[in-house]
């Protein structure tokens, strides 16, 4: 039985490593198609740029070159993030993705800072430049070539689940907006004389500024830790109370080390008088079964309830109506009596983040109306 259980266990790793590789591949074409498609729209239109003396033109072109940038950081993630994990690495490089995509965010606030500057010069110069008729070519071509990314990134992220092609695709319709605005832009000023070319190419500087900020932020909140979604969290509940003679899970915690690459602890609640080995069997089998469905390790520790103590049965009803009124969403687990000179009333208050009472304060709360029961409360306070 054991030696079955390790040969699906090799199968089920195996076919996830081939998984990586093949969303590995797909990433890398995708990010050169992005390079190659970049490149050239950013050459046409700085050029044209510069040549016609179009700011908002010019701007557009160092969008599209900072998307060039983009492009390469994650095909270096794909690249990076697909290796295995190693001795110095133990959870895997997943994380890559993430910090190319801090990387392009930097890059890309770089970039746009400096066509701030550039537009509000032009526009208190007053320097307006020409309008050939190639320019709207070039500005036409663009906006459907970005068009075509978009489908193309959005198609390839939902394959490969991806979130940096998901942020390349979200880029690349943003992008058709910006180049519309800088024809807008050259047209307005073609036929009016209006200054639209340098408030346009304004906007389109403010709008990259926008996005980078946007790519930044995402990266750094998924680099410092992200709550998993709610949805994961009940998953592992559900299958965890599926199995018989489970009472409970509480002091769930998740941690990613990037897309694929996931390990959770909590605390397994089960009846004290089943025999240790059987309770251990549960236990395994919740961790396996979460491992196959959710691709999350978890690691569970086994709490056994007594639940032929009536007295403490009946105390912890008590106390956890102590502990429910002393915060919203607070929650009692971990409940034990332990009898001596001093009974001891043991367990833990966990408290969600949104709650602003500090840890000490509600602990002292509850430690009051606990003594007034008559026992000693030991009392550990958890967020949540």
């Amino acid at each position: 039985m054991a030696q079955y259980v390790d040969f699906v266990a090799a199968m089920e790793y195996n076919s996830r490593m081939e998984n990586n590789v093949v969303k590995s591949n797909a990433g890398v074409a995708a990010s050169a198609v992005g390079i190659a498609c970049n490149t050239a729209l950013a050459a046409a239109k700085i050029v044209v740029g510069l040549l016609t003396g179009l700011v908002s033109v010019t701007a557009d072109g160092f969008n599209n070159l900072s998307d060039c940038g983009s492009s390469v950081v994650s095909l270096v993630s794909f690249k990076v993030s697909a290796k295995p994990a190693d001795k110095e690495h133990p959870y895997g490089h997943r994380l890559a993705e993430y910090i190319a995509a801090m990387i392009t965010g930097f890059f890309v606030l770089f970039l746009a800072v400096e066509l701030v500057r550039d537009s509000i010069e032009k526009l208190v110069a007053g320097e307006y430049g020409s309008t050939p008729r190639f320019v709207f070519i070039v500005l036409g071509a663009s906006v459907v070539i970005k068009a075509g990314m978009f489908v193309f990134y959005r198609a390839t992220a939902k394959k490969i689940d991806s979130d940096a092609l998901r942020a390349a695709a979200t880029d690349s319709i943003c992008d058709c907006a910006a180049t519309a605005a800088a024809a807008i832009g050259v047209v307005v000023l073609r036929f009016t004389g209006f200054p639209a070319d340098s408030i346009a190419g304004l906007l389109v500087a403010l709008f990259i500024v926008w996005q980078g900020l946007k790519i930044l932020l995402e990266a750094c909140s998924k680099l410092l830790g992200q709550a998993p979604a709610k949805e994961t969290l009940d998953k592992i509940r559900d299958i965890a109370l599926s199995h018989e003679g489970v009472l409970g899970l509480h002091d769930l915690r998740v941690y990613s080390y990037g897309k694929g690459v996931s390990f959770a602890t909590a605390h397994i609640e089960m009846d004290a008088a089943l025999p240790a080995l059987a309770s251990h069997t549960v236990v395994d089998a919740v961790e396996r079964e979460v491992e196959q469905k959710l691709n999350i390790t978890l690691t569970a520790h086994l709490d056994p309830v007594d639940l032929a103590d009536e007295d403490a049965l009946e105390t912890e009803i008590k106390v956890r109506d102590i502990v429910e009124s002393a915060a919203e969403g607070a929650e009692l687990h971990d409940f034990r009596i332990i009898r001596g000179v001093a009974t001891r009333a043991v367990f833990d208050v966990g408290v969600p983040f949104s709650c602003k009472k500090p840890n000490d304060v509600i602990s002292d709360e509850i430690g009051e109306k606990v003594r007034a029961l008559g026992f000693e409360p030991v009392i550990t306070v958890d967020r949540e």
